[in-house]
């Protein structure tokens, strides 16, 4: 399963929506952080979507575990970013750079992502793209 999690990051890098999504079963419940849970990938494509409108971002020293039966992964990265343009509720953008740790938690079924869970702190972003 460790595959599905990697070609879901590398086609994160590689700003490849549709290589993320073709990670994701049909009803994937993605959990984003200080947000409401987003049911399908329909839903997924579209909070993609936004974020590469306002962010570019590359995620480095990867780091990904998994639990012996194959069902349950957790990934540990560095979050480099680029603030492009001003998300609701947020700081303004002005191409502000940011690095944050992060951390994702999956639940694959059948070789496909069922849960993503995205943890990053808030907090210090905000002091990063507000100075």
């Amino acid at each position: 399963m460790s595959d599905t999690i990697r070609a879901y990051f590398a086609a994160f890098n590689a700003g490849d929506i549709d290589g993320m999504l073709a990670c994701l079963a049909e009803d994937v419940a993605h959990h984003v952080n200080e947000g409401q849970v987003r049911q399908g990938k329909t839903a997924f494509g579209e909070f993609c979507a936004h974020m590469s409108r306002c962010y570019r971002e590359e995620l480095t020293d990867l780091v990904i575990f998994e639990a012996a039966a194959g069902t349950r992964a957790a990934a540990e990265y560095t979050v480099n970013g680029t603030y492009l343009e001003t998300d609701a509720g947020l700081p303004a953008a002005k191409g502000q750079t940011y690095r944050l740790p992060a951390g994702s938690f999956f639940s694959l079924e059948d070789g496909k992502i069922t849960r993503v869970v995205t943890y990053y702190n808030l907090a210090d972003w905000i002091k990063q793209v507000a100075a």
